[in-house]
């Protein structure tokens, strides 16, 4: 029942974009975090914040929306580690002292993330000072958001967090379009990210969420084909890593 109301949810949001042309390539946005005008005003929005300013390592997704915001990130200075697509090969670590700064768009593209990055095993990434992820729809009174229904997000955050990279102090910031702001009661799974931080291209809500930041993996919830896919659960289960 909640994984209906989530996906009622979220095809209404691609849905409204499409129909308004406010989303952007890659299209059309159904099934991901969905790339919209105005995608690098709500991340300039975002590098204003002091949560962004005095950050030393950023986390960011890889999808389109946020490449903006990972430019704006190594052009800072500061470090980013993005989770490759999927998870697939784990985690990159951006450097900006070791990128040439011509280069800084380039490497905020997943090809050339891969190209200037580094890739490094989640208990050797520094610890996170802040984390910005995409969104399909959040709620700015509860902080309680929509992904595209994978959890990479919060498969992500889980592997962090194991290793305490991130924790309920780390904040956690949204850069999404304001018709991505919804009033709707979306359910709450054990593992899913709540939102501290909105960014869009009019505004910035900072959310009094209602629930706890996950902590750890959650196992029961992780299936076999998630181990095959994304080979780093596999190998923090052999570790025996149940923190």
């Amino acid at each position: 029942m909640a994984k209906d109301v989530k996906q009622a949810i979220r095809e209404r949001i691609w849905r409204l974009l499409e129909e308004r042309d406010i989303a952007a390539f890659p299209r059309p946005v159904y099934g991901r975090i969905p790339n919209f005008r105005g995608a690098d005003i709500a991340c300039q929005n975002l590098t204003r914040l002091s949560q962004f300013i005095n950050a030393a390592v950023v986390k960011i997704n890889p999808d389109a929306p946020q490449r903006p915001c990972r430019e704006a990130a190594l052009s800072a200075g500061k470090t980013v580690i993005m989770p490759t697509p999927r998870i697939r090969e784990g985690f990159l670590l951006l450097e900006p002292r070791s990128i040439p700064r011509e280069a800084y768009r380039e490497a905020s593209t997943i090809a050339g993330a891969f190209k200037w990055g580094k890739s490094v095993k989640p208990w050797h990434l520094p610890r996170v000072d802040l984390v910005i992820i995409g969104s399909v729809a959040v709620n700015p009174k509860t902080g309680r958001r929509l992904g595209k229904s994978h959890g990479y997000a919060e498969i992500e955050w889980g592997i962090l967090s194991t290793f305490g990279k991130v924790g309920e102090e780390t904040p956690v910031v949204t850069t999404v379009h304001d018709v991505q702001l919804v009033e709707d009661d979306i359910p709450k799974e054990p593992f899913d990210l709540p939102i501290d931080i909105i960014a869009t291209p009019t505004k910035i809500i900072f959310v009094k969420r209602v629930d706890p930041k996950p902590h750890g993996i959650y196992w029961d919830y992780v299936t076999e084909e998630m181990l095959r896919e994304i080979s780093l659960l596999s190998e923090i289960r052999r570790k025996n890593v149940f923190i």
